[in-house]
């Protein structure tokens, strides 16, 4: 039986993630830790930004991602720290904060082979893009058009936090379903899909090149169920909608509003329902 419990969302979380992330989970960090049980490891099949990994305490991860490019820069700044954040940081020269620069720099990083160059150039666009969005056409190229922010900065200090935490980790560029299936008694998943809309008109389907439709999301709520039957904990966040009620029926909720952070202007974006449907 589910049961519906109002939690709140007061935020004790220091390490914030190097990147931004359209529904990053920094602010609910300490929401997400204490509703996960202890274990041995935690994997999480769509790492996102890694603000979840990055504030909790386990004492190994396996994170995993479909976008290759993030995972890509995961895996070279867990490998060569300083000297790949030095890398990075060349792109924020007097030059970087400009429309023409911009748009060269996506064509490059579009372009490129050179996993080096253009897991820097993820860096250099997802702080000069608009919103820091991750977003891609249907031939698979980067797309999102330029922020026009007044003095991007480079986030040195969070990507060295990053490296330091990321040594504990095992990145992989896979499917959600093969990555949990590497789960054994022990482990916790924790999952942050792209959320169900919260409208028919809604799409949630923009940062992941594939898409990521009702089929997915049932199919992970009955991935989570058959693990936690295998006394594998999995823990699911989500708007809270008719849908999601129903497909997480068999797990325990845990919901709660949430403030959107899309834009720039904190208070011109209203608040949202959003769940965690524990499966334990």
């Amino acid at each position: 039986m589910t049961a519906h419990i109002s939690i709140a969302t007061t935020n004790n979380i220091t390490t914030k993630p190097f990147l931004k992330w359209a529904g990053g989970k920094y602010r609910l960090a300490s929401v997400i830790r204490a509703a996960l049980p202890q274990g041995s490891r935690l994997i999480e099949p769509f790492v996102g930004s890694g603000a979840v990994f990055l504030n909790m305490d386990y004492p190994s991860y396996v994170l995993a991602d479909s976008n290759h490019h993030l995972i890509d820069l995961f895996q070279l700044l867990k490998s060569e720290g300083g000297g790949f954040i030095d890398f990075c940081q060349s792109f924020f020269d007097k030059e970087a904060n400009s429309e023409s620069v911009f748009y060269q720099r996506r064509d490059l990083f579009n372009a490129t082979n050179d996993i080096k160059l253009r897991s820097a150039l993820f860096v250099y666009l997802n702080r000069h893009c608009f919103n820091g969005l991750c977003r891609y056409n249907a031939k698979g190229f980067f797309n999102v058009p330029f922020g026009r922010y007044k003095s991007p900065l480079f986030p040195r200090q969070e990507m060295l936090a990053f490296h330091r935490k990321s040594q504990y980790a095992c990145f992989n560029v896979s499917d959600f379903s093969h990555t949990m299936k590497m789960a054994q008694k022990g482990d916790i998943i924790y999952c942050d899909p792209p959320y169900v809309p919260l409208s028919a008109t809604a799409s949630f389907t923009s940062y992941t090149q594939g898409g990521f439709g009702l089929e997915e999301q049932n199919r992970l709520a009955a991935m989570a169920l058959e693990l936690s039957l295998k006394g594998i904990p999995v823990i699911i966040s989500n708007h809270h909608t008719p849908f999601t009620l129903n497909a997480y029926k068999d797990a325990k909720i845990e919901f709660f509003d949430v403030q959107r952070f899309i834009s720039s202007k904190a208070e011109s974006r209203g608040k949202v329902s959003e769940l965690l449907a524990i499966f334990s």
